[in-house]
């Protein structure tokens, strides 16, 4: 058998990393627990990639977002000495058919561990306002088929069904639904005949749906999948010239990376957001900024997060009505971004005060899923600072609701507790809150 060359490509890729073998190897292994496949590797296996050796197929993704989220910026197969990805990787260039494969293949149970499988990536390309107006195409169905207001007014009330199913129940459920509606549904109507401004009003239905149904896929943990939604949605928003959906899916977007931990994509898309968002009034306007600065907090900007967090609190102050915004962003909403941004900046006991405020001032609109998370990381944060008494009641309250909840991000939270409690087995309330939650895992 012939010796390899050397991947001179990837050679550069590392060097210009920095990082030592342990350090990447250790890199491409958390990569892989965030999608959701641990992996093993350590210093020989890169020395043999370096070396000209091939890594499998399933992990080159891993390594090319490894040295994407170092070096900021996109990373090729061929830059990085690899083989070009198969086909279907690739993106459909028309929005209605892309929309359409990536519905079927979340519908598709044979694919949905492939589906899942897709990576987060810090270096996404967002197609900017500009460049999306008006590009929708016009494909024709070969049907004749026909839609008015009152189609577009059905897919909105859908919509609206399906996020009361997901904030009620998680989205392992209510995700199912909406790929199926979208599929079945919304994409035909999409390609139907109508008016122009009823085309656009679906178009911008669309668009929010689809957004829906990629936030629902970041409550699953499926982060690429839920990119893929997003692009979509931004597509559709932008093709509608509907600024309020499209400033609302960038938002989306630096709420999964700044959860991820990702600071400077969670920047990006939270400055993107800002820079396209519709001049609605400061509740608008809080609803942007609070995610600015809790995305600077992420990324280490001390200075703009405290900025961002100050202009919301004066948005919100300027704010008389909730219309004119998704998510009806409202004083609770600000003492949550008041807490992460708190917590970045490594003000804990600040952080578990700005919770409680939150919860204080939640109504009975508020979603129940976030409700949970939020009570989980109030209990994690207690527990930061050594009280405690006051986390295990805290995560007791979370466990009394938790089986009736269908999500990964909250089962993740309950699945922490026995670890952070490991060592409190001596106190009895530690040990019995801590044998509630491996009980509610294997339930």
């Amino acid at each position: 058998m012939s010796t390899p060359e050397p991947n001179t490509g990837l050679e550069r890729l590392y060097r210009e990393s920095g990082w030592t073998l342990r350090q990447l190897a250790q890199e491409i292994n958390r990569i892989g627990t965030e999608r959701g496949t641990p992996l093993k590797y350590q210093e020989p296996s890169v020395h043999q990639w370096l070396k000209g050796h091939m890594p499998k197929e399933s992990v080159r993704p891993l390594i090319l977002e490894a040295f994407a989220r170092r070096l900021a910026r996109p990373i090729t197969h061929a830059e990085a000495g690899f083989p070009a990805p198969p086909k279907e990787l690739i993106s459909h260039p028309s929005t209605v058919d892309g929309l359409l494969d990536l519905g079927r293949q979340d519908m598709d149970p044979s694919r949905r561990s492939v589906m899942g499988a897709a990576l987060f990536s810090v270096a996404l390309a967002v197609p900017n306002w500009p460049d999306v107006v008006g590009r929708m195409e016009m494909v024709g169905s070969g049907k004749p088929l026909r839609i008015g207001m009152a189609d577009v007014d059905m897919v909105i009330a859908m919509t609206d069904r399906i996020s009361e199913l997901d904030d009620q129940f998680g989205g392992r459920h209510a995700r199912p639904m909406a790929a199926a509606f979208l599929v079945n549904t919304v994409a035909p109507y999409l390609r139907a005949d109508a008016p122009e401004h009823v085309r656009k009003a679906m178009m911008s239905a669309a668009s929010f749906l689809s957004y829906l149904t990629g936030w629902m896929a970041v409550d699953e943990g499926l982060h690429g999948l839920a990119q893929r939604y997003y692009l979509k949605g931004l597509e559709l928003a932008g093709a509608s010239a509907d600024h309020s959906t499209y400033c609302h899916i960038l938002r989306g977007m630096s709420v999964q990376a700044a959860d991820l931990g990702h600071g400077a994509p969670a920047v990006r898309f939270a400055n993107a957001s800002s820079a396209t968002s519709p001049k609605s009034g400061p509740r608008m306007s809080a609803f942007v900024s609070g995610q600015q600065a809790h995305s600077f907090a992420i990324a280490g900007d001390r200075v703009n997060a405290l900025r961002s967090i100050r202009e919301t609190e004066r948005s919100m102050e300027k704010a008389e009505s909730a219309a004119g915004t998704f998510g009806g962003y409202n004083p609770a909403t600000v003492a949550y971004h008041t807490a992460q941004v708190r917590h970045a900046l490594g003000d804990v006991a600040g952080s578990i005060s700005s919770l409680q405020l939150h919860f204080k001032l939640r109504d009975e609109t508020d979603s129940q899923r976030s409700e949970l998370r939020f009570s989980s990381m109030l209990a994690e944060r207690q527990l930061e600072i050594g009280h405690l008494e006051a986390a295990c009641n805290t995560w007791n309250k979370v466990l009394d609701r938790h089986s009736a909840m269908h999500s990964d991000r909250l089962d993740r939270h309950v699945a922490m507790i026995p670890s952070l409690l490991n060592s409190y087995r001596a106190n009895l309330t530690a040990r019995e809150t801590r044998e509630r939650a491996i009980q509610a895992l294997v339930s």
